[in-house]
């Protein structure tokens, strides 16, 4: 029984462990115990590949004897510090899989787990360029044939379908194909979108005046 007089950082680390050893030593039983009665494990692609949420015991125990061979997860960390909240201790946590990186957020009620996220957030050996290493819009310096972001952004189109092979076709550029594009540029997917519409976006911009929301912005950030 996890000591509950321990800090909530203590208790997030104390389980994260304990868990990490269950699961390594392929002991579904001990690992789905260390979830309460009324528990939820909700996994994005980390584990299920899939987009699901598991309900109760029983079904985190069969996905975990299922997949654990493939996934081989490890490296549970807690990421920041974990916080009591009217009893419910809660964390953000890091992990890796044989094939991926993972970020996951906890929660526990009485020492054990009552709810766990876990999501995919890069695939190892292609992890999306960003801060040192991300493409830059403009090339500073003087040197000879420089060309403007709009030349190079007008030659990439071109060669597009021609010179450059697309591993991937998104089918409608609304907000959501044009981000999804955008991630797969990062990672260097070179993918074309079908879009019906004269200009990629017209879905919104034919059918709204602006780009004006009205739920809360973090809601609303895209990829």
């Amino acid at each position: 029984m996890m000591d509950r007089a321990s800090s909530p950082t203590q208790q997030v680390t104390a389980w994260l462990s304990r868990f990490g050893t269950a699961v390594d030593q392929k002991d579904w039983s001990a690992a789905a115990d260390m979830f309460g009665d009324e528990c939820y494990w909700r996994d994005l692609v980390s584990f299920t590949w899939n987009i699901k949420t598991l309900e109760g015991k029983d079904e985190i125990r069969a996905m975990l004897a299922a997949t654990i061979a493939d996934v081989q997860p490890g490296r549970w960390q807690i990421a920041g510090e974990a916080a009591d909240e009217n009893g419910v201790i809660s964390g953000w946590l890091t992990f890796e899989t044989a094939v991926a990186r993972g970020k996951g957020y906890v929660r526990l009620k009485a020492g054990k787990c009552w709810t766990l996220l876990t999501t995919m957030t890069e695939l190892k050996g292609f992890e999306e360029k960003h801060e040192a290493t991300r493409s830059f819009g403009t090339q500073h310096g003087v040197f000879k044939y420089r060309k403007t972001w709009l030349e190079r952004k007008t030659q990439d189109e071109a060669e597009l379908g021609d010179v450059t092979q697309p591993y991937c076709v998104i089918i409608g550029g609304g907000q959501g194909g044009i981000g999804l594009a955008a991630r797969l540029k990062r990672l260097d997917v070179p993918t074309i979108i079908i879009e019906k519409n004269p200009r990629p976006g017209d879905s919104w911009r034919k059918r709204y005046k602006s780009l004006c929301l009205h739920d809360p912005v973090w809601y609303d950030h895209m990829p």
